[in-house]
């Protein structure tokens, strides 16, 4: 499995997207239900948001996320960001060597 960091950017204003949280949050479970995700959340201040990801290939990282409902609706940008995870606390082992 290759490692990203996914960096979404908020096209319009927090306010203007906070009805699609739900959603997007819904999407995002999806992700971590197939073991694709380790964390995300919203930047301080809320104008993106950062996820931990693992997928095959950055092909599969950028096609899972075109199925976010902020990605639907025009509401972010995103940049994927491939590194490899050299050093970890031993309780992510399972998860960076499947």
């Amino acid at each position: 499995m290759k490692h990203f960091v996914v960096e979404i950017s908020y096209s319009v204003p927090f306010e203007k997207l906070a009805d699609t949280v739900p959603e997007h949050r819904n999407f995002l479970q999806t992700g971590y239900d197939k073991g694709w995700l380790l964390c995300s959340g919203p930047q301080v201040p809320k104008t993106g948001g950062i996820v931990v990801a693992r997928a095959p290939s950055l092909e599969d990282i950028r096609q899972f996320f075109t199925n976010d409902p902020y990605q639907k609706k025009g509401l972010a940008t995103y940049r994927f960001c491939e590194f490899e995870p050299v050093k970890r606390q031993s309780l992510l082992e399972d998860w960076v060597t499947p």
